[in-house]
């Protein structure tokens, strides 16, 4: 498999408690609304303090009309990367593959080979988990002190690009007199508050899994990418 692109950078997380995130919701136009398109990842504490979870979000901007189509490409691996040993090598992967109304994990475990090729490690752990249909009750799989769900959910990321456009490039857009990238009082109506993402949807995958599976360190790295059949 040959990578289709990698999401912006990597995370650095504390194992004892966090919650990080990185997104790119707007990528370069060979995967821009594609299959393959990565809007978020995350990675947070566990409701049990002795697990880790990840979360990668693909194929932003679903409306609610279109999500009951909406699909994993089983030709799409989607790869979670854990450095714990601060190389920015990835030691360790947790792989994602759909396929026949199912999400397959495989790992953790180390890879076949770093970098941006991979094989799906077949003698690694593997489990398994119905995809959620959308508006039907979530499907959690547990196994091996893992627990496991991939299918709809509603965008959790909070942005408005409209008012972030006119900070990065300030000007007199609307021709009220006010330059559109200063700073407003709270409560006029050019404030902060309109969300791009609201009512729209993603596919996710999330893995939860013991911290003592991802390395002994006080930190790891972690990045995601989508992988396309060859």
């Amino acid at each position: 498999m040959k990578k289709s692109r990698i999401l912006i950078g990597a995370m650095v997380i504390a194992i004892t408690g966090f919650f990080t995130i990185a997104a790119d919701h707007i990528d370069a136009p060979s995967v821009a609304g594609g299959s393959s398109d990565i809007t978020d990842i995350y990675g947070f504490q566990g409701q049990n303090s002795d697990n880790i979870v990840f979360v990668a979000n693909v194929q932003g901007l679903i409306s609610p009309a279109n999500t009951s189509t909406a699909a994993f490409d089983e030709n799409v691996m989607i790869e979670f990367n854990i450095d714990n040993d601060g190389d920015a090598i990835e030691d360790l992967v947790i792989q994602a593959t759909a396929r026949d109304g199912k999400m397959y994990f495989f790992g953790p475990t180390a890879p076949s080979q770093a970098g941006l090729n991979s094989t799906i490690v077949t003698t690694a752990t593997t489990n398994s988990v119905d995809i959620t249909d959308y508006g039907t009750n979530a499907i959690i799989e547990s196994n091996n002190g893992m627990r496991f769900f991939a299918g709809p959910r509603d965008d959790p990321f909070f942005m408005d690009f409209v008012r972030y456009t006119q900070i990065v490039t300030p000007g007199d857009d609307d021709g009220d007199g006010m330059e559109e990238g200063a700073f407003l009082p709270s409560g006029t109506g050019n404030g902060f508050a309109s969300d791009t993402f609201a009512g729209t949807n993603v596919l996710s995958i999330v893995v939860e899994l013991p911290k003592t599976l991802v390395g002994s360190g006080d930190s790891v790295n972690i990045w995601v990418e989508s992988k396309r059949k060859q």
